[in-house]
């Protein structure tokens, strides 16, 4: 199928491309934008079952007019001193005056409850912040105005005042994200067209995955908008960025897997139709099953309790896809008609040079493959042994610089206030059949509540427009979003205020906190679910590729094994060198996405080489030796791009991006030089002919099946 569908690509070159072309054209032109199906609210994404998300819709309905988000206002004195009965009218005119300017998006100004620190420390003014959505910009803009209208209001009086929350700490951190997603974006081009002018010593070459992935990265946003609007589909606002690594970290991996290849056949003799035929036929079919692994595991997604996450995997396999057929289609086709000239003004396309690098590996791996796979074998496992004392992390906060001013605000609250302040468990009492509460009810609920697991202050009860619930905040003892408020929101402090609801009525809890101990809970569900169900999937794409069943095997371990490797290698340097509390909550699914998905590419690329010198008539031993010095070059070159990609987040001064950065990157690297460079091929030359069983796919095939045979002379630098 593969041959037929490179010698009509190559045929047909112009007609491909222009056929490409138009049908891009259309879909750009008629399809919505990407940020119509994008949403903020990490709350949404969690199902109704959980309890956080009955106690937020509970409020919404018993509290219309709550507000979209709230900035803290901490107020102290200049001098450091304790706050005066004086202070504190000062800081109520203050709220008031700064009411009257009717700043946009703003509301409240509420002084209470509780307004004074125990201490006399600090003083708080809630402020509301309203706008459509969580992240509507507008929010922005109040933090904003609010802070330029503060130093006018407090001039004179002896007072200081900073403002904390949420939207505040992003208004901080707002220049250092884009800097930071601005910077990768940067050194991904820079990375790919700087290894690739090394490697082929072409500005075509260099050029050529940084035009096409781009323009593909247009069709695809186009292409997830209108299947999100069709199937209702809400996805992060992360998703446009998530998008891009993923389109140019596989984009950047088919093309090089396409280059390689065509520059043998180049070298083999053949002109440059034959040659991109003969790779498509030979390429093809390694492309199409790597895309289909990782299309597989994105789709795994769906099978996820959270929502974030059950959207997500469509868009990304859609995103595959497109990629898949541009690299079986428009790559060929341009390159078919460029020639020995993709690779221009360098004649090094011609030699074939001796003695690589990957040529020394390949003996080495072929001479003694039980040594090498003892010994990859052995670093993963050390490495992945660190998951053993993984422990989640949510607090985004105490990863952001803490010489801003929100940062500082929340700091001065935290010493006068319980260490929840900032972030209160809403906790709903109701009736749940419309009759009011009585005030007996709510005085002894409150009551019982202060005396929860946990439980700093209590404030006072809030009446809504329904007679039949209350809002009772609980200020916790801990930082509300460690894991330590986490696992006692999730156990102890539920168990004890649904205890604490009189006869007759029932206690909902909420909150950020109640929020993280359920995405916690749905999190560790979904990756139980997801990697085993992921791994079957993938190992079923292998044995249709390879027509065998032990290879799946224990590629699919290797895969798994270098995932825990991967997160344990992270654990030991952030828990561990750098003394954390944790690496952030989102890390293992991150980790799925670029490391199982996209990672399993490289064992697929290496394991089909093996095959295919296996099929020329090499021995076990020898077939490994001959692949690693074909493939290692195009799995080398792929992975440094990725993985120098990721790297540069380590640059960010923010920790959850530093983290992110030296996941995926190292796990990238031991995806590409561990497991495929060394584990994988040890492996298969120590299993020998046995690895095939019971398809033979090590058996040379009935003639014809491909154009010609792969020289085995060749090697790549």
């Amino acid at each position: 199928m593969f041959e037929r569908l490179g010698t009509f690509v190559v045929r047909r070159a112009w007609w491909v491309i222009a056929g490409w072309l138009l049908a891009a054209t259309a879909i750009i032109a008629t399809t919505p934008s990407l940020s119509d199906i994008t949403s903020a609210d990490q709350e949404s994404f969690l199902p109704h079952s959980y309890e956080s998300v009955q106690a937020t819709e509970l409020g919404k309905k018993a509290f219309p007019q709550q507000v979209t988000a709230t900035a803290v206002i901490v107020v102290k004195r200049a001098d450091g001193q304790k706050l005066t009965p004086a202070d504190e009218a000062k800081v109520g005119q203050f709220a008031e005056s700064l009411k009257a300017r009717n700043i946009s998006h703003t509301s409240g100004y509420q002084t209470g409850p509780p307004a004074v620190a125990p201490d006399k420390s600090v003083q708080v003014v809630n402020v509301g912040l309203d706008a459509p959505t969580p992240d509507d910009p507008a929010l922005l803009d109040a933090v904003r105005d609010l802070r330029a209208a503060i130093g006018p209001e407090l001039a004179g009086s002896g007072l200081s005042a900073g403002v904390a929350g949420d939207v505040a700490s992003y208004v901080d951190n707002e220049d250092t994200f884009n800097g930071a997603f601005t910077v990768v974006g940067i050194a991904t081009i820079i990375l790919i067209i700087g290894l690739i002018l090394v490697i082929f010593r072409s500005p075509i070459a260099a050029l050529l995955p940084v035009v096409v992935i781009s323009l593909v990265m247009t069709v695809t946003t186009g292409l997830v908008a209108a299947a999100g609007k069709a199937f209702d589909l809400n996805v992060s606002q992360d998703l446009s960025t998530i998008l891009l690594i993923v389109l140019f970290g596989i984009g950047t991996d088919y093309i090089l897997f396409l280059l390689f290849r065509y520059r043998e056949r180049l070298r083999a003799g053949d002109d440059k139709r034959t040659a991109m035929a003969i790779t498509v036929a030979r390429v093809g079919e390694v492309i199409t099953s790597a895309a289909g692994a990782v299309i597989v595991a994105f789709l795994v997604l769906l099978l996820a309790s959270l929502g974030f996450f059950g959207s997500l995997g469509p868009a990304l396999a859609i995103a595959v896809a497109v990629m898949l057929v541009t690299s079986l289609t428009l790559i060929p086709a341009l390159v078919s008609l460029l020639g020995r000239y993709v690779f221009w003004p360098s004649k090094a396309w011609k030699r074939a040079p001796k003695a690589t690098m990957s040529h020394r590996l390949g003996t080495v791996i072929g001479r003694r493959p039980a040594l090498v796979a003892a010994a990859s074998g052995a670093l993963l496992v050390a490495l992945a042994a660190g998951v053993l004392t993984y422990k989640a992390d949510y607090d985004f906060s105490a990863g952001f610089p803490q010489d801003t001013e929100s940062a500082k605000a929340a700091a001065d609250m935290q010493h006068g206030f319980a260490a929840g302040a900032l972030a209160p468990t809403e906790v709903y009492l109701t009736t749940g059949n419309g009759s009011p509460l009585t005030e007996q009810q709510v005085n002894d609920f409150a009551a019982a509540a202060a005396k929860a697991p946990g439980v700093g202050q209590v404030q006072p009860a809030e009446h809504g427009n329904d007679p039949s619930v209350v809002r009772v905040n609980l200020l916790l003892d801990k930082n509300p979003v460690s894991n330590e408020a986490i696992d006692l929101v999730r156990d102890d402090l539920r168990d004890a205020v649904h205890a604490a609801a009189p006869p007759g009525t029932r206690a909902l809890v909420g909150g950020a906190t109640a929020i993280f101990a359920d995405i916690n809970s749905a999190n560790n569900r979904d990756l139980s679910v997801i990697l085993p169900v992921a791994a079957a999937l993938i190992a079923l794409i292998l044995a249709l590729l390879l027509r065998s069943l032990v290879a799946p095997i224990y590629l699919v371990i290797a895969v798994l094994l270098n995932f825990g490797a991967t997160l344990g290698a992270t654990v030991y340097l952030f828990q561990g060198l750098q003394d954390k509390p944790g690496v952030t909550f989102q890390l293992p699914i991150i980790l799925y996405l670029f490391v199982v998905a996209i990672g399993t590419d490289y064992n697929i690329l290496m394991i089909a080489r093996l095959r295919e010198e296996a099929r020329e008539g090499n021995e076990p031993h020898q077939a490994a030796a001959i692949g690693v010095e074909h493939a290692g070059p195009t799995v080398a070159a792929a992975g440094l791009i990725l993985a120098g990609t990721f790297g540069v987040l380590m640059l960010a001064p923010i920790s959850f991006l530093q983290q992110m950065g030296f996941a995926v990157a190292i796990g990238i690297v031991l995806s590409a030089f561990v497991m495929a460079m060394f584990f994988v091929p040890a492996l298969t030359a120590l299993i020998g002919h046995g690895a095939w069983w019971p398809g033979h796919g090590d058996v040379r095939p009935v003639k014809g099946a491909h154009a010609a045979p792969e020289p085995a002379g060749a090697a790549n630098p």
